[in-house]
């Protein structure tokens, strides 16, 4: 099976725990506004079996330690659970541990297949009401939601993260929403609140998109 793949980083450190490889996929469905990588959003990439993939991981295993291993982001990495799922398969045979970067949008029934082969999920809650994922994500909280609830279902230990943005996300009230939604889900072993950034500026230049932000 092959996969459409953007880029690999060899040495990632804030991607889960401890020094990891990290699989950034190609296509993402959502269009975020203040997205970081665009040049994911396309499913079209640089196509790579599974054998191509877990070559380079081992590679660098000696670097992973007790802690480190494999995370898998995008992009949308549920856009392609059917390769990521092969991936973790041969990754947990190997004994290494496997993390799951995701927006939680996509199929649920394809999530949980992969689910099974994932030790921890990172799952990104980028706002607290259906309307603003609609305006600024085009997504569904409600999606999201019943993605993280199967996490839950399934005991994935879970890290949840949200951006917070200047004027959008950064009141109160919307924190204390966002907090409250994260901390319903008994799985949840962390929270992490993440500073806006404009250092993606130059790829939205690059592609001749307009950074709405």
């Amino acid at each position: 099976m092959k996969g459409s793949i953007n880029s690999f980083q060899s040495m990632g450190a804030v991607d889960g725990p401890g020094i990891r490889f990290v699989v950034f996929m190609q296509g993402c469905p959502l269009r975020c506004i203040y997205c970081h990588n665009p040049e994911t959003w396309s499913l079209r990439g640089e196509e790579y079996s599974v054998d191509d993939v877990v070559r380079k991981i081992l590679r660098y295993r000696p670097y992973f330690g007790e802690e480190g291993g494999v995370t898998v982001s995008g992009g949308e990495p549920l856009l392609q659970w059917e390769f990521v799922t092969e991936l973790f398969q041969r990754l947990k045979a190997e004994g290494i541990h496997t993390a799951l970067d995701t927006s939680g949008t996509g199929s649920l029934d394809g999530a949980a297949e992969l689910l099974a082969y994932t030790d921890l999920v990172l799952c990104d809650l980028k706002f607290s009401t259906e309307e603003e994922y609609r305006e600024y994500c085009r997504g569904s909280l409600a999606q999201v939601l019943s993605f993280l609830k199967l996490t839950e279902q399934m005991r994935i230990p879970l890290w949840i993260r949200h951006v917070v943005v200047p004027g959008l996300t950064d009141g109160a009230p919307s924190i204390s929403r966002i907090t409250e939604m994260a901390e319903e889900h008994a799985n949840l072993c962390k929270f992490e609140r993440l500073p806006f950034e404009k250092l993606c500026i130059s790829k939205y230049e690059a592609l001749g998109i307009p950074f709405l932000l």
